[in-house]
C-alpha cells in the first residue's frame, strides 16, 4: 500500500466514524445514516452541464432565498466573484433582474 492509498483508506474510516458520531438518537430511532437531513441526498455529478446547472443554482441561491437584493456578486460568502476572475461568468450574470430560469440543480 503506498501513502497515496493510506491517506485515502484514513480519511475513509474517518469519515465514517464521524458519521457514526453525529447521529442522535431521533436518528438512530428512526434507522437514519449519515450526516444529511431526510429530504436531502448526495448526487454524482454527472457531466459538465449537470456540473453548471449546480454551480448556477449554488450562486443564485442568495438571490432566491432574498439575502442579498438582485446581485449575486452581493453575497459576501460567494465563489462567484472567483468564477468570474476564472472566466466561468460574465460579471454581471445574474444581475439584471433578478430572476433566473432553470432548474439548478433541483
Amino acid at each position: 500500500m503506498n501513502l497515496r492509498d493510506r491517506r485515502a483508506s484514513l480519511l475513509v474510516e474517518k469519515i465514517a466514524l464521524l458519521r457514526e458520531c453525529i447521529r442522535t438518537p431521533v436518528m438512530i430511532a428512526r434507522g437514519e445514516r449519515g450526516v444529511w437531513q431526510r429530504r436531502y441526498w448526495e448526487h454524482t455529478i454527472r457531466d459538465e452541464d449537470d456540473y453548471a446547472a449546480h454551480m448556477d443554482y449554488v450562486h443564485f441561491n442568495p438571490v432566491k432565498h432574498g439575502l442579498v437584493s438582485s446581485k449575486v456578486a452581493d453575497w459576501p460568502h460567494s465563489t462567484f466573484r472567483q468564477a468570474v476572475t476564472k472566466g466561468f461568468y460574465p460579471a454581471q450574470w445574474a444581475a439584471e433582474d433578478g430572476v433566473m430560469e432553470g432548474e439548478f440543480g433541483e
